[in-house]
């Protein structure tokens, strides 16, 4: 476990979770935290992706407010920064229904502004917030794996933490409200340059001729290791682009960075490359896929398909 916080494993669990938002990942990270015995209320928008949660031993609520009513922690993960307002500040939301001394968790990539926000109104009801977006993907979701970059109370934080254990590997305090969706921007940035350089290397290297499995053992070991290269390429050459972690919201996570930048007076020429590039992922009508897919955008501008034989299935 990597973390700048104090462990907490003898700690009694809260008795009652409360889980807004069981999509591609949040359903994977609800399971991680009822598989380690606590009792979890759960709320989505569409029932049906809740179920097997459901069937685990999650109880159903009606919405947000309810979810608070009958919690002591309360997670969310949604889609848009629009969501996350609605679930916490809109009228049948978490802080209608949250009695004082609760603590709400926005897992949510969302605008470091509006954790500000909430945290503000939170505070004056007495109900504390933390924001703690991850990374990781599905695939951190499902191991418990995560990175958790958190903001907020450094007291209240210390307080959940083993929760956020049930979650993630790596669990880092990066300061006051909002400093875990900063960190998460960061995050964003540096993935958005690394998924040009890993997509562009595999169609470069189909045109060149090269195996490319064998090419990916050999810049696997180098400076070119990274994630992206160990789970996503594989996808990759499989052609599957099945989420994981759509197009659509890291097209989000980018502008809310590129905005943050503006306002920093900073100048991020490469981002604003990916933003653009991604764009015209989503323009093609793959705003649905995986990230990765910026291959079928590359490969549309150099009309050169990549097919091995992994993707041809023999």
């Amino acid at each position: 476990m990597a973390s700048n916080i104090p462990s907490h494993e003898n700690a009694v669990p809260p008795t009652r979770v409360g889980w807004v938002g069981t999509g591609v990942m949040g359903v994977s990270m609800c399971r991680r935290v009822l598989a380690n015995g606590y009792a979890v209320t759960v709320c989505n928008r569409t029932k049906a992706k809740a179920q097997t949660l459901l069937d685990e031993g999650a109880a159903w609520a009606g919405s947000p407010r309810v979810v608070a009513e009958r919690s002591d922690v309360v997670f969310t993960i949604v889609g848009f920064p629009a969501d996350v307002r609605d679930v916490y500040l809109g009228e049948n939301a978490l802080l209608a229904g949250a009695r004082a001394g609760a603590v709400l968790v926005d897992m949510t990539t969302t605008e470091p502004r509006l954790a500000g926000e909430i945290y503000e109104a939170a505070k004056a009801r007495g109900i504390h917030t933390v924001d703690a977006p991850v990374s990781g993907g599905d695939v951190g979701a499902r191991n418990g794996t995560l990175s958790i970059m958190v903001g907020g109370d450094r007291n209240v934080v210390q307080g959940i933490m083993p929760l956020l254990e049930t979650m993630g590997k790596s669990i880092v305090y990066q300061g006051g409200p909002g400093a875990g969706q900063h960190a998460k921007m960061c995050n964003q940035i540096v993935i958005a340059g690394t998924m040009i350089g890993v997509c562009e290397s595999l169609l470069y290297g189909y045109a060149a001729g090269l195996d490319l499995e064998t090419m990916l053992r050999s810049i696997r070991g180098g400076a070119a290791g990274c994630w992206t290269l160990d789970n996503l390429a594989p996808r990759i050459l499989k052609r599957n682009f099945d989420p994981g972690f759509l197009v659509e919201y890291f097209i989000k996570d980018m502008g809310i960075a590129l905005d943050e930048a503006r306002r920093m007076a900073l100048a991020l020429p490469g981002l604003e490359l990916a933003h653009q590039l991604y764009l015209a992922v989503q323009a093609q009508g793959h705003g649905r896929c995986a990230t990765h897919a910026l291959l079928l955008a590359l490969e549309q501008m150099s009309r050169t398909e990549v097919r091995t034989a992994d993707a041809r299935g023999g």
